[in-house]
């Protein structure tokens, strides 16, 4: 191996091979795949010594004097008191809180840690901890082993945890478990936009905003989660249930064999603009309409066209690129042996894991565009976001499409994260962009490339 590849790697492996824009990737050096396969079977030991898990969510940037900082210290008292492993990222704000009071009740206290271009430190009230380079790898660690989910107030890190936990059991590839959602003025105009807007156009369901439990004290978010169950330690490694005992067995492959496809089938793209949005809309609906237009736009402007490769928006932009002469790709999801593949996708590559489709329908890209969407499509926006906050992602494009639709949540953002609580600062709420026509989208594109 290049002396260079080594450097590369010791600085940071998301970075290196996911999101270099200005060079051609070889995306088969294979390194990379037993780099990610190395982080799984670690991971997965470490998980197989912990039991009764409760995942805490939260800003890492809380002082020790503010109020969540106190609640999350508290819940984690109360957690530690009544036998219950306290997860978190490990580093400071609520993890460390949640940690302190975990660790101050004689409970355990678990960090999960991400290894970031500028230094993150382990908070000190972590008995155990185990680290990764890859966001994707971790976040699977965080999520898979929890009984219970709370989350306190954060930035984007906190919305991407949040938006992927509960697209997964939508998608019921992720076992519905209690979420605690700590902080009514941080809350409640996020709940408030999704009810008043993705509902609308039946991209979330109201059922799911309503089996959440929104709270206001520790003593209130522990009686949502007091009468849990631990969940059984089967080595099944399914996307549902992801957890292993004892050792990772021979179905690991399974996701080496997904990572191997995925690289292979990247290095067949060049010049690649991934569109994401709402599955549920129609033809004639003004969104599918500019989703035509846009696909046909790339299609005249050599882009290749990625999707999701389903219905609705994907299948709008697909329909565009194809009826345009262009290239119409779809990275999709498989429900058992089945794939959802729209009629106007020219190449396609579905997965059973949700994590190993992520990393790849976010790997090429030299911009993304979000239409209206629920829960899928916030999920990818925050995960985005947070991956070029963290300098894990080179600077692209990010367009949010519709003013109407995208505003409640941009004001979020604006008045509740950066004004009032200062979880984000004032240059992360300018990663994105939100425009209303495609030319606009077009013109951001052009002047990137």
């Amino acid at each position: 191996m290049k002396e260079q590849t080594i450097k590369k790697i010791e600085k940071g492996a998301e970075k290196d091979f996911t999101y270099k824009m200005a060079e051609k990737m070889d995306y088969r050096e294979s390194w990379r795949i037993f780099r990610i396969m190395a982080e799984f079977v670690e991971g997965y030991q470490f998980l197989s010594t912990l039991s009764n898990e409760v995942t805490i969510l939260g800003s890492a940037r809380f002082e020790e004097d503010h109020k969540y900082y106190k609640l999350a210290r508290e819940f984690g008292g109360l957690l530690g008191k009544n036998g219950f492993t306290t997860i978190t990222g490990g580093g400071p704000g609520i993890m460390e809180s949640a940690n302190r009071g975990a660790f101050e009740a004689g409970g355990e206290s678990i960090g999960i840690n991400i290894q970031l271009p500028f230094e993150q430190r382990i908070n000190p009230y972590v008995q155990k901890s185990t680290a990764f380079y890859y966001f994707f790898t971790r976040k699977v660690m965080l999520t898979s082993p929890a009984n219970a989910f709370v989350y306190f107030p954060g930035g984007f890190g906190t919305m991407d945890e949040f938006f992927e936990v509960v697209d997964l059991m939508e998608l019921n590839k992720m076992n519905r478990i209690p979420i605690v959602l700590v902080g009514k003025e941080y809350w409640q105009p996020l709940l408030d936009f999704l009810r008043n807007k993705a509902t609308m156009i039946g991209s979330v369901p109201v059922d799911d905003i309503d089996s959440w439990h929104l709270v206001d004290s520790a003593e209130e978010a522990y009686e949502f989660i007091k009468h849990t169950k631990d969940k059984d330690n089967t080595c099944e490694l399914s996307p549902a249930n992801f957890h292993c005992e004892d050792k990772i067995d021979w179905k690991v492959f399974r996701i080496m064999a997904e990572l191997v496809e995925g690289f292979e089938f990247l290095t067949t793209l060049g010049n690649d603009i991934t569109v994401l949005g709402t599955k549920s809309i129609k033809v004639g609906h003004e969104y599918y309409e500019a989703g035509y237009e846009l696909g046909q736009k790339l299609a005249e402007g050599k882009y290749t066209t990625i999707t999701g490769g389903g219905p609705g928006t994907m299948e709008a932009v697909n329909k565009g690129a194809f009826e345009a002469g262009g290239e119409s790709v779809g990275i999709n999801m498989r429900y058992g042996f089945k794939e959802r593949v729209n009629a106007y996708v020219k190449k396609s590559i579905g997965f059973q894991f949700p994590f190993t489709r992520k990393l790849i329908i976010t790997t090429p890209s030299k911009a993304f565009v979000f239409f209206p969407g629920g829960f899928g499509t916030l999920h990818q926006l925050f995960e985005v976001l947070t991956l070029i906050q963290t300098k894990k992602m080179d600077k692209i494009p990010i367009i949010l499409y519709n003013h109407e639709y995208w505003e409640p949540l941009h004001k979020f953002i604006k008045e509740t994260m950066v004004g009032k609580l200062k979880t984000v600062s004032n240059i992360d709420d300018e990663l994105y962009q939100i425009v209303d026509d495609v030319d606009s989208i077009m013109k951001i594109i052009d002047r990137h490339a």
